[in-house]
């Protein structure tokens, strides 16, 4: 299905963005090896000799059983890219709210060229995310000024961002020896179980620099034979965040890009009142994860960084701008511009 940019689906027809077919089998399956969880490894690529993308914009693809398209098992998101126009950005320090805090500022400006945009207040539209984020993605920004074809997005009090803080990470990429991040591993005569260690809140901590990834994970199994897809295993993973007593006020998540960061039952902790911490458990398939907490206040749908984890203006994180542009009559948003920065 293609969308808009804010992905409700956009009023075309299939074959306007699709040459080809619509819909197609996953062919290409393989079966887990020596595993103690049994599964199946699907692998689809699009575009392919049946379906090819004609125009720009957003997408979702449906992965469904027995034609029931109704019911989708998954669903997957991304978007095409027409490099129609050139994005500079930098993040500073120095914000709206403060200097050298817990926030960071994006300026944008966007190099139309020889591109036209007639009216840049109601045809062009401009998404940022910060490390792949939905719940504090900001939108619908106007151009602070457009000048000798270039739009700016300038001290605008919407792109600035809680700095938030490094993420923390483990491996679990071996059952012989406990990876970074993790406690200890069992065997439990039917499936692995991995601890990770205790987690502390680093809210009161200093910014200490440290590598990461930004929420993204990758399939790793150390002892496998020939494909690691199939021959890595999954692993019941328990995460334990200590806090002598429970948040009142809201919630607490974890968030990565493994659960698509999404602030749902999925990823909502509990609190085990007994051994005063939260306590959250996932089924993930070997390899290595970067994860944070974050707290969501009660009534609010953007998630915070800062309470648990600390907020400092030093923290490398990484935005990605979207820039789409739907000019007077036509029935879509083209995606005319992608940059990610850091």
């Amino acid at each position: 299905m293609h969308c808009n940019a804010d992905w409700t689906v956009s009023n075309l027809n299939s074959n306007e963005y699709v040459d080809g077919f619509t819909r197609g089998n996953i062919d290409d399956y393989a079966f887990s090896q020596n595993t103690t969880f049994q599964y199946i490894h699907y692998r689809f690529t699009i575009p392919n000799q049946d379906m090819r993308f004609k125009i720009s914009g957003n997408y979702v693809v449906l992965i469904y059983e027995d034609n029931r398209v109704d019911d989708p098992v998954a669903t997957a998101c991304f978007s095409i890219v027409e490099p129609k126009v050139e994005i500079d950005a930098r993040v500073r320090a120095n914000t709206d709210i403060e200097l050298s805090g817990r926030y960071q500022q994006l300026d944008i400006e966007v190099n139309l060229a020889n591109y036209v945009v007639q009216d840049p207040a109601s045809e062009v539209k401009l998404v940022v995310r910060q490390n792949n984020r939905f719940d504090n993605e900001v939108a619908n920004i106007t151009p602070t000024f457009f000048n000798a074809g270039k739009l700016s997005f300038v001290n605008n009090k919407a792109l600035i961002f809680e700095g938030g803080n490094e993420y923390r990470h483990f491996d679990i990429s071996s059952f012989y020896a406990a990876g970074e991040g993790v406690d200890r591993i069992i065997f439990n005569r039917k499936y692995y179980e991995a601890f990770l260690k205790e987690d502390l809140m680093q809210k009161s901590r200093t910014y200490i620099s440290q590598p990461d990834a930004n929420g993204r994970f990758i399939i790793n199994f150390q002892e496998a034979f020939q494909d690691v897809q199939t021959e890595a295993d999954y692993v019941q993973v328990h995460f334990s965040l200590l806090s002598e007593q429970p948040f009142f006020d809201g919630q607490v998540f974890i968030g990565g890009d493994y659960n698509y960061n999404l602030l749902d039952d999925t990823a909502r902790m509990q609190y085990d009142f007994d051994a005063q911490r939260y306590t959250k458990t996932f089924l993930l398939k070997q390899g290595g994860y970067s994860y944070q907490y974050w707290f969501l206040l009660k009534g609010k749908i953007s998630a915070s960084a800062g309470k648990i984890e600390g907020s400092f203006w030093q923290t490398k994180n990484e935005y990605t701008i979207y820039f789409y542009h739907r000019a007077w009559g036509e029935r879509y948003d083209r995606l005319i511009g992608y940059s990610v920065i850091d």
